[in-house]
């Protein structure tokens, strides 16, 4: 195992732990890849976060191939094809974060109830198809869903994020948790009402360079 390699495995469980102590994923629940030599990196099926170590995680090589002492994570399959088709993503992070789990029961997508929708790559985040869980069909599914887009919802199940690296998957997990908590709170107040759609278009592109010199 090189140097990368080790540094790649303990920042995906750190990255896991995160996810735990902001309650975006609880016990064994969800999953992190990250892309690594023509394959993933993977955390493990059935191992709780705090219990990880980075031996644990698992290689899934470009023939589908895991090598390591424990089986990858039962929803490998969406992680290699979403890593596969969306090449300027190198991380996917699959949560079962309470408020963005509530939206996916509803099957629908979130449109622009808020600026922020735009920071996952259009005017709505897109709810893909119920699909069994670690079946092909979800994970063909969830590639269509995220092939304009950067997060998506997947019906009565979770949320999936993809980033460059997992500073930016960590971000968009978290803000869209947020903004789902923030308009279920809209929702229990009264109606809530959409951004403009010619200021949405404005603000996607402006997103574009956001953070960027």
């Amino acid at each position: 195992m090189t140097k990368k390699e080790l540094t790649i495995r303990k920042d995906i469980i750190n990255a896991a732990l995160i996810l735990e102590r902001k309650k975006l994923n609880q016990g064994k629940a969800g999953n992190i890849s990250v892309r690594w030599n023509g394959g993933l990196l993977i955390t493990p099926s059935g191992i709780a976060y705090d219990k990880l170590k980075p031996e644990d995680i698992v290689f899934v090589d470009k023939n589908k191939k895991f090598h390591g002492k424990w089986k990858p994570s039962s929803e490998t399959p969406f992680h290699f094809d979403i890593l596969k088709n969306k090449k300027d993503m190198d991380v996917v992070i699959h949560t079962h974060a309470p408020y963005g789990t509530g939206f996916s029961i509803l099957g629908k997508p979130i449109p622009c109830f808020h600026y922020m929708i735009a920071f996952f790559g259009g005017d709505a985040v897109p709810c893909a198809k119920f699909a069994l869980p670690g079946s092909q069909e979800l994970s063909d599914n969830a590639v269509k869903a995220l092939k304009k887009h950067k997060a998506c919802l997947l019906a009565n199940h979770g949320v999936i994020v993809t980033g460059s690296d997992l500073e930016e998957a960590l971000f968009l997990a978290e803000e869209l948790e947020v903004l789902c908590q923030q308009i279920s709170i809209a929702k229990m107040n009264g109606t809530p009402k959409l951004v403009g759609s010619k200021d949405m278009k404005k603000i996607i592109e402006a997103v574009k360079t956001y953070g960027k010199q």
